[in-house]
Formats: structure tokens, sequence, C-alpha cells
């Protein structure tokens, strides 16, 4: 078991890279866009198509993953897109912002399918839950730390674009680490099955308990830009509000991948709930910012890590993949429309926002609840 340990912990190590790239851009993207003047509804608009593309692609990506068994290419190839965020520098126009945000994107719905069947291989000997917990844990020390080093980058006086350029030195060790764990993880050691998988009935309302929860799901990106135009909050803080929203990710994804290993979906209604608490970074009190970003957090890390685990055990290794990508694809259709109309309501009514998330949260539980008997019967 030794060797699959070290292997999720190489793997963490390359998607705390990866975090720092792209989740120290997420945690500015929202000023950053703002100082270009654009819309609250284009935030809405460039976040959630962004996430959308990436998203609705992967049901493509993990079926040619499954087709062709060439998990390895597939996840080198979307690490390598990661190199879009560092161009970030470049640019002053939100189009190319947008464009870059795509690709970037694209970059993990391409690796991502087929990451996570190899991790699901390794996982398996240690349990669901704390095997991606643990993989969830590190990357989000990435994701912590990137948001500080943009932080800090600003409150010396340095711009935007230079704290993007930065991102390089990260995402070149990405890559670097990511052929060490190639090296010390070869295709014969992944999980197999001598029948073929089926993606059945627990599964698919599985996919649409988190279509519905995710709707209802407020990102980070409106959040701060938010803080941004309503002047609650300096630049270089909002940042930290977003590293410790990753922090709480990290130290989360641990104990609820153990809860998920000892009670199932069950873990899983923890979800909407918390939810519907996100809203409350919209009101004028920092204790229901805090409040707020701390729910964000934690939801963030069920997304990441029970998410991932649940699917690993309704999906044989066959279809896996492919199962990933159907899930991945329902994510990012529900982020686009919550993000889009979020953005929207923010410039209508606050009180909307609770509402609309409030609706979508409480299907959720009621599919949740389908679901887990499914899963008994």
């Amino acid at each position: 078991m030794k060797k699959y340990v070290q292997f999720v912990i190489l793997m963490g190590i390359v998607s705390l890279l990866a975090d720092v790239v792209y989740e120290g851009a997420r945690s500015v993207i929202g000023p950053f866009l703002a100082t270009l003047y654009v819309s609250a509804t284009l935030v809405g608009f460039i976040s959630g198509f962004s996430e959308f593309i990436g998203y609705a692609s992967r049901i493509l990506f993990g079926f040619t993953a499954d087709k062709t068994k060439k998990y390895w290419f597939h996840t080198f190839v979307g690490y390598g897109l990661i190199f879009s965020i560092p161009l970030l520098a470049f640019t002053k126009r939100w189009e190319i912002v947008a464009i870059l945000l795509i690709l970037e994107r694209l970059g993990k719905a391409t690796r991502t399918p087929a990451r996570d069947t190899i991790l699901s291989s390794a996982v398996r000997y240690m349990g669901r839950g704390v095997g991606f917990g643990l993989h969830e844990a590190l990357d989000q020390i990435g994701a912590v730390a990137g948001p500080i080093f943009i932080a800090f980058a600003l409150s010396i006086g340095k711009s935007y674009s230079y704290s993007f350029l930065l991102l390089l030195i990260p995402a070149v060790s990405s890559i670097l680490f990511l052929s060490i764990a190639k090296i010390n993880f070869p295709s014969q050691y992944l999980e197999r099955e001598r029948v073929e998988s089926k993606i059945g009935k627990t599964f698919w309302l599985y996919t649409f308990f988190i279509f519905f929860t995710t709707i209802g799901f407020v990102n980070f990106q409106i959040i701060s830009y938010h803080l941004k135009v309503q002047a609650i909050i300096s630049d270089e803080i909002i940042p930290i509000l977003y590293a410790f929203a990753m922090g709480l990710d990290a130290v989360f994804a641990l104990i609820l991948g153990k809860v998920y290993d000892r009670i199932g979906l069950k873990t899983l209604f923890l979800m909407p709930v918390l939810t519907t608490f996100i809203p409350l970074a919209f009101l004028p009190n920092f204790l229901a910012i805090l409040l707020a970003i701390a729910a964000l957090g934690i939801v963030i890390s069920m997304h990441e890590a029970i998410a991932r685990a649940a699917v690993a055990d309704l999906v044989g290794i066959n279809k896996r993949a492919t199962a990933y990508g159907i899930l991945y694809t329902f994510y990012g259709f529900a982020f686009f429309i919550g993000s889009l109309t979020v953005g929207y309501l923010y410039e209508l009514s606050i009180s909307a926002i609770f509402l609309f998330v409030i609706v979508f949260e409480v299907l959720a539980i009621i599919t949740l609840y389908i679901t887990t008997n499914s899963a008994i019967q």
C-alpha cells in the first residue's frame, strides 16, 4: 500500500503547484476584470462560461480516455494548458482574458477524468474518501498559497500583470512533478475489471443532485467583484479571504473524507445546507462575509473530494472516466447557469439571490434523499 500512498502524495504535489497558478489567478479575476471596466453580469458570464466550457467538454475527454486508455497522455496535455494563466500578464482586453481562462479550463477538462481514474486505482487500498481527501488537502495547500502569493505581490505595489507572470514558476514545476509521478506509477498498476462496467440509475440520480446544488452555488469571482466595487475590503485582502476558504477546504477534505468512508453518500447532505450560507457575503457585515467564505470553503472541499470519491464507488473502472466526464459536464452546465443568474440578480436584488439559492438547495436535498434510498436498494 505504501507505493500507492506515495503516488497520491506526488499527484497531490502536482495539483498543489497547479493550484498556485490558477487559484492564485482566480482569487483576483473579479477585481482584475473590474479594472477593465466590465459589468457584474459580464463577470458572471465570463466566470460561468469558462467553467461551463471546461466542464462540458469533460464528457468528451472522459470518453476518449476510456476508449484509448491513454490516461497519462490526457493528464499531461491538460496540465500543459495551465500555461495560459501566466499569459494574462500580457493583455488588457477582457476578450483575451476570457479566451485564456477558457483555455485553462479546457486543460482542466482534458486532465481531470483521466487523472481521477488513475487516482481512483491508487486510493482503493486506503479508502476512497480518505484517498481523495488527502489529494484534495495537498491540492488546497496550493490553493491557499496562490492567493497569498498574489496578495503579497499586490501589497508591495506590483501590478496584476507582474503577479500573473510570476505564476510561470509553479506552472513549470507542476509538469516536472507530474513526470516523476508517471515514472512511479506505470499504467499496469491501474485497477482491472473482468466484466464491463455500467453507468446505472443511482449514478444518474447522484448527478442530478450535483446539478441542483451547483446551480445554487455562488462563486468567489462574483463575491470578490462585489467586495471590490462596493469598496468593502481592500484589494490585497480579497485574495486573503479566498486563501482562508481554500485552507478550510484542505482541512475539511480530510475530515469529511473519513466521514464519507463511514457513512457514504449521507455525508453530502451537508453540501446544500452550507451552500445556503454563501449569499451572506453580500451583506454589509464582516462577520457575515467571513461566515459565507467559511461555508464556501467547506462546500468546495465536498465538491472536490467527496463528489469524486462517490463516483469511484458508483461506477466500475472501465466506465469511470466517462462517468467523471458526465458528472463534470452537468456540474459545468449548472455552474454556468448559476453564475450567470446570480450575476444578473446581483444588479437587481440581493434578496432575489437568497431566494434563488434556497430553492435549488431544497431541490438538491430532495434529490439526494432519493439517491441514498436508491443506493441502498
